[in-house]
């Protein structure tokens, strides 16, 4: 997986101590490149283990910054990366509040993680982010609902830089086999959505063939 020139991996990536992890997760790169859409497993503290070459073309036009590149950690970027926005459609209502909402119950969960820690402290130091962590985030749960916070299946829009897509939607999908659950790690898949053809062509539903399969159609 070659990362675009320019966006350069500032941190070494995470790595299991098995080496039948480690073997797992190399031949899981080859299923992750074979994937059209982006696509990146991450740790539970957000620390990009894989990405596929479609996640780094999404992110190629972003610039350098020490702790917060795409490839590295996916919440810093989304926090505190200053080009975040100029990918990340409706920034703050769709990418920011959602993982606050994801990193306030990881630190919940774990309280002492020093990685987590070192966000938190990051966090307290924008004093717009942190009003917005300590005191709009609960107002804003209770208003979304679970629904609301869950990732998985949630469309979000983004600026993609190759203008076949540019401004669309993507539908996030969780798609975590349990050997990656097992070693702590999720994977996120953003699957990109044609606004032009949806428009054309309208929405779909499934219908039953012949033999009992379901088929989706335009309608």
């Amino acid at each position: 997986m070659a990362y675009q020139a320019g966006w350069q991996r500032s941190q070494p990536r995470p790595v299991p101590e098995s080496l039948e992890a480690q073997a797992y997760l190399q031949d899981y790169a080859g299923l992750l490149e074979a994937v059209p859409f982006p696509s990146v497993v991450f740790d539970q503290r957000w620390d990009v283990v894989l990405s596929n070459d479609a996640f780094e073309t999404l992110f190629a036009g972003v610039g350098a910054h020490p702790t917060a590149m795409p490839g590295d950690n996916f919440l810093r970027f989304v926090l505190f990366h200053p080009d975040a926005s100029t990918v990340l459609g409706e920034h703050e209502s769709s990418w920011c509040l959602p993982m606050l909402a994801h990193f306030a119950a990881a630190v919940e969960r774990n309280e002492q993680d020093r990685a987590l820690q070192s966000i938190r402290r990051d966090i307290a130091q924008d004093p717009i982010m942190d009003a917005a962590y300590r005191h709009g985030l609960p107002h804003w749960i209770r208003a979304v609902g679970p629904d609301g916070v869950e990732s998985d299946g949630a469309v979000r829009p983004l600026v993609h830089p190759d203008p076949r897509w540019g401004r669309t939607d993507c539908r996030i999908v969780g798609d975590t086999p349990k050997s990656l659950h097992d070693m702590g790690y999720t994977r996120m898949t953003l699957v990109l959505r044609d606004a032009r053809h949806d428009a054309v062509t309208g929405p779909r539903r499934a219908r039953k063939t012949r033999n009992g399969a379901a088929e989706l159609r335009a309608v």
